[in-house]
């Protein structure tokens, strides 16, 4: 079968860390599938960088083995207008170049943004071509969320008016969020959007990948090596939109000499954090930088108590699929989660727990609890955590996305 996957930030993983597409492209290669990624040439969170240099307007590249098409769109740096044009262009030049390739037999739209979604469907309904929308974001509920902005308000709106379209138009529907048809019952679509077109895939790992660089990119550090400390380890984004004060504020509360916290990544938080551990006199954290993602499965895999911190949302009632929760699964360490969510893969496969109330002290209260906890029962944590993986596993995946694409 012939799949285009169309994914406005789909660029090949060594550009941009979204594995997702990639993954999924390489398991339904291998499955014997003939398989293009099209997305946008610019490289999302990079400095303007655009994959296409010399102004033509669509570049062809093979990548890992996978078959890209590049729509060159407009560089952009960070959430400006610039950003909203590379939008609205890859969505207005994406009809145009699908009509230029041989058409496929399905065609997967992934919406970040709906607009990409939304072209990517209608070209597949026109065509006779079976369409997918994979949901990676509620839109317009993101903006209403995180932006404050009114659901009357007239671009929410017009938003809702395309997400509405597209579960409508699509043939089935991929959410990476378990509890996703709740929000379809909320918004009272479900005479029109049946449940039986909906289905959950939810992000995962490559457990082959991870084992490899668990094995052969090791990282040299004392704090991670001293096997007298029991270390709680972070790694990601240090932004303001993490909140990462709130695990300062939990290890201020801490007493306990052996409990440690390992924090690696950046962001424009960083050094603020790093004045005030200096200040405050903070002796149970460290920050170690930002390092090349293939060193984070030794990094987790080394640590004693993973932490996936975010801060609270009302979308996560619909269910959560933060890639890092799949990392640190492969891990095979316990994992400790500070914000209230429905449909937690790390609750369900009893591979850790979670602090619902995101309270310093209940976080402190948690983490001091597990470190004296038996024996036994970590084991069991650690257990669950690997056989989640191998659960989450993109193989299993693919072969879920493949059983749809074959269900239309």
């Amino acid at each position: 079968m012939k799949i285009w996957l169309i994914n406005h930030y789909a660029v090949p993983p060594h550009y941009y860390p979204l594995s997702r597409p990639s993954l999924f492209a390489k398991n339904l290669i291998k499955m014997g599938h003939d398989v293009t990624i099209i997305a946008a040439s610019t490289v999302h969170n990079s400095d303007n960088q655009n994959l296409i240099e010399n102004g033509v307007k669509v570049k062809h590249i093979i990548d890992d083995g996978i078959p890209y098409v590049l729509i060159n769109c407009l560089p952009y740096r960070g959430n400006g207008i610039k950003r909203v044009i590379n939008i609205l262009q890859f969505s207005q030049e994406l009809p145009g170049v699908l009509k230029t390739l041989d058409q496929p037999d399905a065609i997967v739209a992934t919406s970040f943004d709906p607009f990409t979604c939304y072209e990517g469907i209608k070209y597949a309904k026109k065509h006779g071509i079976r369409a997918i929308a994979e949901i990676a974001d509620l839109w317009p509920e993101t903006l209403v969320d995180y932006s404050g902005l009114s659901p009357k308000h007239p671009a929410v709106k017009y938003l809702r008016t395309i997400e509405k379209k597209i579960y409508i138009s699509a043939d089935r529907i991929v959410f990476t969020m378990e509890g996703a048809y709740k929000y379809i019952e909320e918004q009272g679509w479900t005479q029109v959007i049946p449940k039986t077109k909906v289905c959950y895939i939810n992000n995962g790992i490559d457990n082959e990948l991870f084992s490899y660089n668990k094995d052969n990119y090791r990282i040299s550090d004392k704090d991670l090596e001293d096997d007298s400390k029991f270390k709680v380890v972070y790694t990601g984004s240090i932004r303001k939109v993490n909140n990462l004060g709130i695990l300062l504020d939990a290890a201020e509360l801490i007493n306990d000499e052996k409990i440690i916290f390992l924090i690696w990544g950046d962001g424009d938080e960083l050094e603020i954090l790093r004045d005030r551990v200096k200040r405050d006199r903070i002796s149970n954290v460290v920050f170690k930088g930002k390092v090349e993602k293939k060193y984070i499965p030794y990094i987790t895999s080394k640590a004693d108590l993973n932490i996936a911190h975010n801060g609270q949302s009302k979308l996560f009632r619909f269910g959560i699929s933060f890639n890092k929760i799949f990392d640190y699964l492969a891990a095979g360490k316990p994992i400790l989660c500070d914000f209230d969510s429905g449909y937690n893969p790390v609750i369900q496969n009893g591979a850790g727990v979670e602090v619902k109330s995101a309270e310093p002290r209940e976080i402190a209260e948690e983490i001091v609890r597990l470190s004296n906890v038996e024996a036994r029962q970590y084991l069991m944590l650690s257990e669950n955590a690997l056989k989640a993986a191998k659960k989450y596993d993109f193989s299993v995946l693919t072969q879920k996305l493949a059983d749809v694409i074959e269900s239309i």
